[in-house]
C-alpha cells in the first residue's frame, strides 16, 4: 500500500491531537459460516465488485501441517488460494475457482525468525508481518536493506506480488530482490504424500527462484522466505517542498543521488516534494521515526466525514472544491514533515534522523488498542470511509522524462483536472532497479503510484475520471509501463505478457514445472496473469474494466461519451459533455 489521504481543513486541528493514538484492527480477509467462506480484501470491494467464495479453510501453524494441506487438496482434485493476515493486494489474486475450493491461510503460520549473523541472512516463516521481521532483525543489531512504505503485509505476501521501496543502490528496491532463498509447498504424485517441500537457494537454484520471487501465488504456497540483511544502519531525510519546473530533467540525478529517495509531484498545485533520504552512521544522533499521516489513525466520523466531501464535490463537479482541498492537504502535509517525527511524538524540523526500521515503513492505524474503538485506518470498509482506486506503474528508465512532458502538457490544458489526484498523494515517484525475477522489472526503472476516487455504485461516472483514463492509457499503452502485480484496474493489465518477453515463457515453464495440474490457478488470476480483456459491456469502462470503443461502455446517460484524448489522441476515454446532456 502505497498512497497518502486527503483530509478536510476543519479537521487537521483533531488530527494534531490524536496522531499518536492507537486504532481498531482492520477485520480479518476471511468470514465463515456453515455455507462456507468469503474472501475480502482490506478495501472491502473487489475490482469486478463480486464476492469471492470459497469452501473452507485451514490454518497451519508448521511447515508439515502446511504441506499436509497442500497434499489434501491436491490428492482430491482441490483448487486452492493462500490468504494472509492482510489482503492488501487490489486485483482478486487471492480468490479461488469453483465451489469447492479451499483456503489455506499463512495468519497462524508465523513463529520462526531466524538470523545467521555470519551469513548476513534472516529467515522467516511466509506468515510473519513485515513490522515483527523488521523489529527482531533490528533488535539484532541489523536492517533490512528495503521494504514498501506500508507495512501491513506478510513476508509471503509482499515479495509474491513485486512490492518495493524506492532505491537504485545496492539490490536496488524491490524486496524480492532481496530474497536469496525460499522454501515452497508444491503438490506432488502419491509416491510422495501429494505435496513436497522444496527449498531453492540463490546461485544453486536461480531457474526456479527467479520464477517464485514474484510469484502471484500460482506455482504454490510459499512457507519461508530467506532475506539478505547488513549491519544496522541509520537514515536521515530531509522533505524539499518546491516548484516542478524541470522535474522531467531532475527526477534521474535524484534517484542516483539519495540512496532512498523518491519524489512526490501535485502537478494541479505544480509543486514537487524531493525526499532527500541518505544512509547515516548508527551512532549519529537522532531516534525519529517516520509515522506517514496516509497510514496514522484516523476518527472513524472524520473518515465518513472526508468521504461525504469528496462525495459532494463530485455531485456538484466542483473542480475549485477539490482544489481548495487540495492546497489544504498539501500544506498541512508540509507543516508536519509528512509524519516525520524527530522523537518519535513530534516533527520539530530537518533532518529527522532514525534507525533504519523506524523509517523505512509505516502503518501505524493497522494496531489495535482495548481504549479507543472510535479510530481505524481511514480506508477501512467497516465504516464508509475513503474508497478509491490505485494506479502503479513501472516505466522504463528511458521513457519517464516524456511521460511527465506528456502529463505537464494535460495539466496546462485545465490545472484544475488534476485536482482529484492531488487531494489524496499526488504521483509518487519511486525507483526501483533491474531485476533477475522473470515476473520482476527487467532494468532499472521508475514506479508511479496514484490514487483517485471511486463511486460508491459502479455506474455512477466521476468528475474529470477522462483525464485519469487518459494518464492511465497513457502510461500502459503509449509507453508500455509494466502494471504493479498487486495493483491497478484491470485495464492496466492489458496485453502485459507481451511485456515481459521470453521472462514471461520462462515463468510458464516453472509454473507448469511445479502445479501441472494448475491447482493455484483461477480464472480471475488467469485473467491478471494474462492480462485478458474479456467482453465489453454497458458502462465497462466507468470502473477500468475495458477500454471504450463506443459511447455505451461509459455512460451516455449521464453525459459520458467515449471520446480521444487530448494529449495522447490514440487514448479513448470516457468524458463528459453538458451540450450533449441538454440535447437530451
Amino acid at each position: 500500500m502505497r498512497f497518502s489521504h486527503t483530509i478536510s481543513l476543519s479537521i487537521f486541528c483533531l488530527l494534531v491531537t490524536i496522531s499518536t493514538v492507537r486504532s481498531v484492527p482492520p477485520q480479518p480477509p476471511v468470514r465463515c459460516d456453515q455455507t462456507g467462506c468469503t474472501v475480502s480484501s482490506a478495501y472491502g470491494t473487489w475490482p469486478d465488485r463480486k464476492t469471492c467464495k470459497a469452501a473452507n479453510i485451514t490454518y497451519p501453524t508448521t511447515e508439515e501441517e502446511l504441506r499436509k494441506a497442500v497434499a489434501y487438496a491436491s490428492e482430491r482434485n482441490l483448487k486452492v488460494k493462500t490468504v494472509t493476515k492482510f489482503s492488501h493486494t487490489i486485483p482478486k489474486l487471492a480468490c479461488p475457482s469453483g465451489s469447492d475450493a479451499m483456503l489455506i491461510s499463512t495468519s497462524k503460520y508465523n513463529s520462526v525468525i531466524e538470523i545467521e549473523p555470519d551469513r548476513l541472512t534472516v529467515t522467516a516463516d511466509s506468515g510473519v508481518s513485515l513490522r515483527e521481521l523488521i523489529d527482531k532483525v533490528e533488535a539484532a543489531g541489523f536492517s533490512i536493506g528495503t521494504s514498501p512504505y506500508w507495512e501491513g503485509v506478510s513476508i509471503g505476501g509482499l515479495i509474491s506480488t513485486g512490492s518495493h521501496g524506492s532505491s537504485w543502490s545496492g539490490r536496488g528496491g524491490s524486496v524480492h530482490d532481496h530474497v536469496v532463498g525460499i522454501s515452497l509447498v508444491v503438490p506432488a504424485n502419491s509416491s510422495e504424500r501429494y505435496a513436497k517441500v522444496i527449498r531453492l537457494e540463490e546461485g544453486r537454484d536461480d531457474k526456479l527462484l527467479n520464477a517464485v520471487k514474484v510469484s502471484l501465488g500460482v506455482l504454490g504456497v510459499i512457507s519461508k522466505v530467506k532475506l539478505s540483511i547488513e549491519k544496522a544502519f541509520k537514515r536521515s531525510i530531509t522533505y524539499n517542498f518546491t516548484s516542478d519546473v524541470a522535474l522531467e530533467e531532475i527526477f534521474m540525478e535524484h534517484g542516483k543521488r539519495f540512496e532512498f529517495g523518491d519524489i512526490t509531484w501535485y502537478p494541479s498545485r505544480k509543486t514537487a516534494v524531493y525526499r532527500y533520504d541518505v544512509r547515516s552512521p548508527v551512532n549519529v544522533s537522532g531516534n525519529g521515526v517516520n509515522d506517514f499521516i496516509g497510514f496514522q489513525s484516523n476518527p472513524i466520523l472524520i473518515s465518513k466525514g472526508v468521504r461525504a466531501l469528496e462525495k459532494s464535490l463530485e455531485a456538484s463537479k466542483s473542480e475549485s472544491g477539490k482544489c481548495t482541498t487540495a492546497d489544504t492537504t498539501l500544506a498541512y502535509k508540509k507543516l508536519t514533515g509528512n509524519g516525520l517525527k524527530n522523537n518519535g511524538l513530534l516533527f520539530t524540523g530537518y533532518p529527522v534522523i532514525g534507525n533504519q526500521g523506524k523509517i523505512q515503513t509505516s502503518g501505524s492505524c493497522l494496531y489495535s488498542s482495548s481504549f479507543r474503538i472510535d479510530v481505524s485506518c481511514s480506508w477501512d470498509p467497516r465504516y464508509n470511509g475513503l474508497f478509491f482506486y490505485e494506479t502503479t506503474a513501472i516505466f522504463p528508465l528511458p521513457r519517464f522524462r516524456d511521460f511527465i512532458l506528456d502529463v505537464k502538457k494535460l495539466r496546462d490544458m485545465k490545472p484544475e483536472r488534476l485536482c482529484g489526484i492531488d487531494i489524496y498523494n499526488g504521483i509518487l515517484i519511486r525507483f526501483i532497479k533491474g531485476s533477475k525475477a522473470y515476473l520482476g522489472q527487467g532494468e532499472d526503472s521508475v514506479v508511479i503510484d496514484f490514487n483517485y476516487y471511486r463511486a460508491d455504485d459502479a455506474l455512477t461516472p466521476r468528475l474529470n475520471q477522462d483525464v485519469m483514463e487518459e494518464m492511465e492509457q497513457m502510461t500502459f499503452l503509449k509507453y508500455g509501463a509494466k502494471p504493479h502485480w498487486g495493483k491497478n484496474r484491470k485495464v492496466g493489465f492489458f496485453g502485459v505478457k507481451q511485456k515481459y518477453g521470453p521472462n514471461f515463457d520462462k515463468f510458464l515453464e516453472v509454473k507448469n514445472k511445479l502445479d501441472p495440474k494448475m491447482m493455484f490457478s483461477s480464472e480471475w488470476s488467469d485473467e491478471i496473469l494474462f492480462g485478458r480483456e474479456g467482453l465489453k459491456y454497458d458502462g465497462c469502462a466507468l470502473e477500468g474494466n475495458c477500454v471504450c470503443s463506443e459511447d455505451r461502455h461509459c455512460s451516455p446517460s449521464k453525459g459520458y461519451f467515449c471520446r480521444q484524448g487530448l494529449v495522447y489522441t490514440q487514448a479513448r476515454v470516457c468524458r463528459f459533455s453538458s451540450a450533449k446532456v441538454s440535447m437530451a
